[in-house]
């Protein structure tokens, strides 16, 4: 099949959007997760959203939005643990990642009926996205880019030196639980597309890229969005041609962007 057939279909095209919506969520705040090191929390929560879908299985739910209210509540609460009860932040994480998989194994088991598809959730479909899917990235990224127009330089102080910003009184504490509810938020609703078991290299993989070449923190976002939209853009392309799932080969060509931008940022140091 020639490739500008594939627009023809509905769902290539949902696939299409959505990875740019998701590109720009996971842009915006793999940025920040990556310059403040929250890459072990991030896993913390995609793992404990587990518990979430377990429970609207369970209780006959919609499984994205109850892992969304599950995944919310593990993100506070790890801050919670961490700030509030001097749990450590990597223990306070084990925690709620071990709480949210025992509690989405146990209750997908004890779900009366068929037993879900998890195969869905756990390793993504970006082929199976629909338009409330679309429609929820899309407000997700708009409401992203607005909260970072309008708290850029405290989030960026934020991200580098929590202590030096709370010295200029900046609204830090505000600035990072909001930042762990979009963390949470973006989470869930990027499930579909790479699934829970990949979903960290989303969030991680393209801004680690981008910082090969930049350190400016505008430009890591601008670089991490474009490098996640090429990168889904050719996993899906590809993965269609190879017979081969769609999430993981996108995580698959991020990673070979990754070690890509490694070479050429060593030959570019050779010659200076």
């Amino acid at each position: 099949m020639n490739i500008l057939e594939l627009f023809d279909y509905a769902f290539f095209r949902n696939a299409l959007l959505g990875s740019l919506f998701a590109s720009i969520a996971c842009g915006i705040i793999g940025a920040y997760i990556v310059s403040r090191r929250l890459v072990f929390i991030s896993g913390g929560i995609t793992h404990a959203s587990f518990g979430g879908l377990g429970i609207g299985f369970y209780w006959g739910l919609n499984p994205i939005f109850s892992a969304m209210i599950f995944s919310v509540f593990s993100a506070f609460g790890i801050k919670w643990l961490s700030d509030k009860q001097g749990v450590r932040e990597d223990s306070a994480i084990a925690v709620f990642w071990s709480l949210g998989m025992a509690v989405g194994i146990m209750l997908t088991f004890l779900t009366p009926g068929y037993a879900p598809n998890l195969s869905e959730y756990l390793f993504g479909n970006i082929l199976t996205i629909t338009r409330t899917d679309i429609f929820s990235l899309a407000v997700l990224s708009l409401l992203l880019v607005l909260f970072f127009l309008a708290n850029y330089h405290g989030i960026v102080s934020v991200s580098f030196d929590a202590q030096f910003a709370k010295t200029r009184r900046l609204p830090t504490r505000f600035i990072e639980y909001a930042m762990m509810l979009f963390i949470a938020v973006t989470i869930v609703l990027c499930i579909r597309l790479v699934g829970i078991v990949l979903l960290m290299s989303l969030i991680t993989v393209p801004q680690m890229t981008a910082n090969l070449f930049t350190v400016n923190y505008s430009r890591i976002i601008f670089l991490s969005v474009l490098i996640s939209f090429i990168g889904c853009i050719a996993g899906l392309m590809l993965s269609y041609y190879l017979n081969v799932p769609s999430g993981a080969f996108i995580i698959f060509v991020l990673i070979v962007v990754f070690f890509v931008g490694k070479i050429i940022k060593a030959a570019i140091k050779k010659k200076e």
